[in-house]
């Protein structure tokens, strides 16, 4: 047995898993700058009581830090929605998109077809993310990532479907 069975897929997986992580730290870093540690507006914080009322030497040692650290000139109300629908989006399609490539690669499919799925889905999602979370609205990023997400999940499944039927006919 090969001691490195799907190094394709293994590849897209932990490419993908630096994306996710970095949208998590950018959402982590606008909840902290905004303090809107639940919901996404500032409605949401007056249904929430505030942590940092009183806080003790250290909550506040660390507030302090972190809002000199991520502060900003302009405050943008919408960015903090934006950036959880760009990892919410990320964690929707990913997971079933790697899945397919886990899947052909399994099933010995034509490397190029790894490749164009891997790099797809990669190069889709941070188009993606840097539309939504850069504009408001529809932007080229926003839909190029969403297109070519598109694209990996309709050739992604034919791909599964064809080889499994394939392995069905011929076994």
């Amino acid at each position: 047995m090969d001691k490195y069975l799907i190094p394709i897929s293994t590849l897209f997986i932990g490419l993908n898993g630096i994306i996710a992580i970095m949208l998590s730290y950018i959402v982590a870093a606008e909840r902290t700058k905004t303090r809107i540690w639940h919901g996404e507006s500032k409605e949401d914080i007056l249904k929430q009581p505030d942590a940092l009322a009183n806080p003790n030497a250290w909550a506040a040692f660390v507030e302090d830090m972190t809002q000199n650290f991520l502060s900003s000139a302009t405050i943008d109300d919408g960015a903090l929605q934006r950036k959880v629908r760009a990892h919410a989006n990320f964690t929707e399609y990913v997971p079933l998109a790697l899945l397919f490539i886990i899947a052909l690669e399994l099933m010995h499919s034509n490397i190029w077809l790894l490749w164009l799925l891997g790099v797809s889905l990669t190069v889709a999602r941070i188009a993606h993310a840097w539309g939504l979370i850069n504009t408001y609205g529809s932007s080229p990023g926003r839909a190029f990532g969403f297109f070519l997400t598109w694209f990996v999940y309709i050739f992604g499944s034919l791909g599964c479907i064809y080889y499994a039927l394939l392995s069905l006919l011929y076994n």
